[in-house]
């Protein structure tokens, strides 16, 4: 008995079934790898709950668990109270310069953020530029260093997470229900805060997620803040390059303390908008809602202030690479000297950046697309157990997923460490969920009849999909890719586990730069991944301005 798959099955089935392999390969496999390591002695042979007593048992990393959820929610709240009136002032009060104002609110993710962090250290540090300045002057002024450093800058990085989302949100809630309550005597306030916010709560939810589990998995800001505070991300690193056994038994259980925090509050989130109805009859985008000057003042300098406030680390570095270095210490002279030594000493460095990034940008897009495509299009078992597993990866830090590779890899039938592969498949892995997303939401808006009419006019669903469907996500395609690509060019916490020998990237140059006292190079670093990161995305606002207008 034979059983025949049916043909218009055909390429959906046989994406899902190239996504499960390569997921299952470099995603499920490493991480069962990690979270066997934690149940297994030093040796790596024998079972054991030990490790988990050990390390739970001393108060050195219990505080280091509490300090990071202290830190993820503190984060996730401030950035949340930040953003959501910043996006709804801009898709629904007349601000002047709004084209401006978005386009510099998305400039803080390109920027690595323990970059940000140095910055803040080299201007409010204890000495600081602005600390000097104000003891000058009398004006005492507290540490950067520790939690508050660590949640600021994590404020002014991570903010547009929230902010991109809930803005489109704004801007697709159906005008008609606002007012429904007015009509019955609602004020525009009152409106606002229990009809449209409820609406939008799906996108704020989503954007905190991204912020909170940047939190937990951010390895560069504690580093450079945290001082003796122990932080997960950084324990796990340290645990992981100090243990000399075969198995790493204590950066395994730590680990998986951290996939497990995250899979919760995923978990959660999901419960939590499963049970409520969010959806609406948008024809059209709701009008400008029509507020006094007063009201209006208020909004435009709120949302200047914002982002200017945001900017600053992004401008004080780009000032501060034209700076005379010597050592750590800032000298207020003009030169070029940091860029020549960057130049002349990590051109290698700037070759691999721009590699890696292009080649794991090609890589998730490929992957992503496809699979964004499906499970949206057919609603299924293997759909929805590929829309889990293609998201998983929100939930697994890059220091984690590193470990996993080293431990999955290093020997045996595949062997990757040590060359530049590694690293461009760790990128990937780590990238797919912003494809599948982004192509997820286009497919959402393509009428499934053009499919149809293509089909039954003889065309396979191959052929379908790449002269129909593709074309019509053209515009999600290119914006995940760049995504990809700015992200993956300033990626820290996976890349200075896996790098080696000539492999090391710009973030590792930066990275040791800083912790060596090489503030110079650091920044002349950073202003060159600025200028690297915006060329492709300059050059995706022209090619999407030409498709829209074509």
């Amino acid at each position: 008995m034979t059983f025949a798959i049916p043909h218009g099955q055909r390429l959906p089935l046989a994406i899902a079934g190239l996504a499960f392999v390569f997921l299952g390969l470099f995603l499920v496999y490493p991480l069962v790898n990690v979270f066997g390591a934690s149940f297994l002695d030093a040796e790596g042979t024998a079972f054991t709950f030990a490790n988990y007593t050990k390390m739970l048992g001393r108060p050195f990393y219990r505080a280091a668990v509490v300090n990071t959820l202290e830190i993820g929610v503190a984060a996730t709240l401030i950035t949340t109270v930040l953003a959501v009136p910043f996006a709804f002032a801009l898709a629904r009060l007349p601000i002047p310069g709004k084209s401006a104002i978005l386009a510099m609110a998305s400039l803080p993710l390109i920027l690595p953020s323990f970059v940000s962090a140095y910055a803040l250290v080299l201007l409010l540090g204890r000495s600081g530029i602005v600390t000097q300045w104000l003891q000058a002057h009398g004006i005492g002024f507290g540490s950067i260093y520790g939690m508050g450093g660590i949640v600021a800058v994590y404020t002014l990085t991570l903010y547009p997470y929230v902010l991109l989302p809930t803005i489109a949100a704004f801007k697709a809630v159906d005008v008609s229900m606002e007012e429904a309550a007015q009509s019955l005597g609602s004020s525009p306030g009152r409106t606002v805060w229990t009809v449209t916010l409820p609406i939008v709560l799906p996108a704020i939810l989503a954007g905190g997620l991204l912020v909170f589990i940047e939190t937990l998995e951010n390895f560069g800001v504690p580093f450079v803040l945290a001082e003796d505070m122990p932080i997960f991300a950084v324990e796990a690193f340290k645990l992981f390059i100090g243990e000399t056994a075969p198995n790493p038994s204590s950066a395994g259980v730590l680990g998986v303390l951290l996939i497990l925090t995250t899979t919760l509050v995923l978990l959660i989130q999901r419960r939590f908008l499963a049970h409520r109805r969010f959806a609406t009859n948008a024809r059209q985008a709701p009008p400008l809602l029509k507020v006094g000057a007063g009201v209006q003042a208020l909004a435009t300098v709120y949302c200047w202030a914002v982002v200017t406030l945001a900017l600053v680390p992004f401008f004080s570095i780009v000032v501060l690479s034209f700076m005379e270095f010597r050592g750590p210490v800032l000298h207020p002279h003009f030169s070029l000297d940091n860029f020549a030594f960057l130049f002349d000493r990590a051109l290698r460095p700037l070759a691999n950046t721009l590699m890696f990034a292009t080649a794991a940008a090609l890589a998730v897009t490929l992957i992503g697309v496809p699979v964004g495509y499906v499970v949206t299009r057919y609603r299924s078992g293997v759909a929805s157990l590929l829309d889990v597993l293609a998201t998983l990866p929100f939930a697994v830090a890059g220091t984690v997923l590193a470990i996993g590779f080293i431990v999955s890899f290093n020997a045996g039938a595949l062997v990757l460490t040590g060359g530049p592969l590694i690293l461009v498949l760790a990128y990937t892995v780590r990238k797919v969920p912003f494809a599948v997303r982004s192509a997820s939401a286009i497919v959402h808006q393509i009428d499934v009849s053009l499919e149809e009419a293509s089909v039954s006019l003889g065309r396979s669903p191959l052929q379908t999909f790449l002269r129909i469907v593709v074309p019509l996500m053209l515009g999600g395609i290119l914006s995940g890719m760049v995504l990809s690509w700015v992200t993956v060019a300033s990626e820290l916490s996976a890349t200075i586990v896996l790098y080696s020998g000539p492999w090391s990237t710009l973030t590792v140059v930066m990275f040791q730069a800083l912790e060596s006292g090489g503030a110079g190079i650091a920044t002349a670093a950073a202003s060159f991944l600025i200028v690297v990161s915006l060329l492709p995305i300059a050059l995706l606002y022209r090619l999407v301005r030409r498709y829209e207008l074509s």
